[in-house]
């Protein structure tokens, strides 16, 4: 059985879940556009296997008469749409994002005309982006790694 592991960008609330994960889509609805802060919301179900918060709990915020939105209360990661029919997780939250590529789109009807074509956009990986190179050259990120961490957030963390 697949153990997959998650958590928000902070670290404060991490999650585990074991077994198949095969539902894994992208909902262009407004209601997730705007719960995400993003053209779309991919989102993973772990309806039907062992899911797990296995550090803090997400805040929720009741989004609809059936639906709420869980995030991290501390650094506002969108983790959860919660429904009677059970929880999908976002995806980015997960530690290994790849390994759960979407099957399905719902809600076409408010998709974003632009997001069929994104892959034609220029790329530039980041530290190919030479005018970044002074501000990239002092970065320091506090974002919780992507594994589980026995104790988080480090001592030394500003």
């Amino acid at each position: 059985m697949t153990t997959y592991t998650g958590g928000c960008q902070c670290g404060a609330v991490r999650f585990r879940a074991t077994g198949d994960l095969k539902d894994s889509s992208i909902c262009h609805c407004r209601m997730c556009q705007k719960a995400f802060g993003a053209y779309y919301a991919p989102l993973v179900s772990v309806r039907n296997v062992e899911f797990k918060w296995t550090r803090g709990e997400p805040k929720r915020f009741q989004s609809s008469s059936v639906v709420k939105r869980g995030f991290c209360p501390e650094c506002g990661t969108p983790l959860t749409y919660e429904a009677p029919d059970g929880i999908a997780v976002a995806a980015g939250a997960f530690d290994d994002p790849a390994a759960l590529p979407p099957t399905i789109q719902w809600g076409v009807e408010r998709k974003i005309d632009f997001v069929d074509s994104l892959h034609t956009l220029p790329a530039v990986a980041t530290e190919d982006d030479l005018t970044q190179v002074d501000y990239l050259a002092n970065l320091v990120s506090y974002q919780h790694p992507d594994h589980d961490t026995e104790n988080w957030p480090p001592e030394n963390r500003q």
